[in-house]
């Protein structure tokens, strides 16, 4: 089940409705704060506890964490360089009934950051910024509740000093910068802490795994899906995409190529014949265009082809460059899937007069003026498909290597061919891409990562 990814408006919508529904603003900050505080625990194993507490609601949090500390028999400390300001967390502030220090060194081996909130929308300066600079400095365990402290949510900015956390404690819902660089590089674990308030009904979320099935007990090569991948200029590119989209589920992958590739595998069906005559072809379910496929006349024809066929179809690499309005025109843009690098993104932005500050925004904006599904790939992988945004867990940082998005884009072309939704086809490329990436290992290759697809498929099924 996928779970939902809130704006800050959005939570602070969500908590409103609780307390017209009945549900007092200090009973959702206990609500949050025993619920951290049980994980805090977990974490501390009997060990000291220092919570460092802002003059807000995430402050009042943690005053609610630290007495529950307390009330378990944790040496607890807290630091607040600022009296509470909201009705809460004062009320907060007078349940809590151990010292409170205005600034103190360090002195546990495990620290709660309670600052600043999901709502943080200035830079992190003063008293604050000193707490927090000693945070990074300091050899403890690090929470943070909520987003960290010098943390924008919508945007995952950086608004000041930025430890590395060990955990970090989401409250009620999931934010925006739980999934976003360069923030939640900071941000270790990632938990969920519920406090009974309602999240649904939003358009982003964090894309579950994948339920993949084996194919149908009538099932044949054409109608588990026929894609055809098309070449260019650069055999090795599509190569790498035909032997991923080979292990992703499709029943039939064709390489549509001017080249000999006496290195393929004999399960890969190469046809050098004539373009126009290939691609006509029927049968076909899906295409993919863009590895290897240069950016002379010639590419841009071949692209235009495709486009012309109005089949589902991935476009990445060399195709981002040389996709404009013009060749848009021609296509059925509901179909059209584009997996672009931050870089290609750019392009693609500017292509289309997309203007906006982040990576989110842009493959969101992308996403409206085109009506393309956008998969934003990168350490922070974004899907926008249908109106809906799609977020994922992290993947392995060992997938920073020349090749890998070209097995990206196979698998989803793969999985495209296989059952035609594009939102469902990125989602579950992106899980096999993530899943391929742990069982190849460390400084995999993209040959080995495409090899691991097809074991990745075993975790899905």
């Amino acid at each position: 089940m996928s779970e939902p990814v809130l704006t800050v408006e959005q939570m602070r919508a969500a908590e409103r409705a609780a307390v017209d529904a009945g549900t007092s603003e200090w009973e959702l900050m206990q609500r949050a704060g025993r619920g951290a505080a049980l994980w805090v625990m977990r974490a501390a194993a009997g060990r000291g506890v220092t919570v460092l507490c802002g003059p807000g609601n995430n402050g009042g949090d943690g005053y609610v964490i630290a007495q529950c500390l307390l009330g378990a028999g944790y040496a607890v400390e807290v630091i607040a360089p600022r009296e509470p300001s909201s009705t809460a967390a004062r009320t907060a502030r007078a349940h809590y009934e151990g010292p409170v220090s205005e600034a103190a060194r360090l002195q546990h081996p495990v620290v709660v950051d309670c600052l600043f909130g999901y709502g943080l929308s200035r830079a992190v300066e003063g008293p604050f910024a000193e707490l927090l600079e000693e945070l990074g400095a300091s050899d403890c365990y690090r929470i943070a509740i909520d987003v960290p402290s010098a943390v924008e949510s919508d945007s995952g900015r950086v608004l000041g000093p930025l430890p590395r956390y060990d955990l970090t404690l989401a409250l009620g819902a999931w934010k925006q910068a739980h999934a976003l660089m360069p923030a939640v590089a900071r941000m270790g674990a990632l938990r969920r802490v519920p406090i009974g308030i309602e999240t649904g009904g939003g358009t982003a979320a964090f894309a579950a795994p994948p339920r993949l099935g084996a194919p149908a007990a009538d099932a044949h090569k054409y109608r588990r899906g026929l894609l055809a991948i098309v070449a260019g200029a650069m055999p090795g590119a599509p190569l790498l995409s035909s032997e991923a989209a080979m292990r992703a589920g499709a029943g039939y992958v064709k390489l549509l190529s001017e080249h000999a590739h006496p290195d393929a595998p004999a399960e890969l069906v190469i046809e050098q014949g004539d373009f126009a005559e290939a691609i006509a072809d029927e049968r076909i379910a899906a295409l993919l265009v863009g590895p290897g496929l240069g950016r002379d006349g010639a590419a841009r024809s071949r692209l235009a082809a495709v486009l012309g066929r109005g089949l589902p179809a991935v476009l990445d690499a060399d195709a981002l460059h040389l996709l404009d309005a013009e060749l848009l025109a021609e296509a059925d843009a509901s179909n059209l899937c584009v997996t672009p690098h931050e870089g290609e993104l750019a392009a693609l932005c500017e292509a289309f007069g997309v203007t906006a500050e982040c990576k989110l925004d842009r493959a969101r904006r992308l996403h409206d003026v085109t009506g393309m599904t956008v998969l934003a790939k990168g350490a922070d992988t974004i899907l926008v498909a249908g109106g809906m945004t799609s977020f994922f867990p992290r993947g392995s940082s060992w997938l920073s290597v020349a090749g890998t998005g070209d097995v990206l884009a196979g698998i989803f072309a793969a999985r495209l061919a296989v059952h035609g939704n594009t939102r469902r086809a990125g989602e579950e490329a992106v899980w096999l891409h993530h899943e391929a990436a742990r069982r190849a290992g460390p400084a995999l290759t993209a040959g080995e990562l495409a090899r691991a697809v097809r074991t990745a498929m075993e975790t899905f099924l």
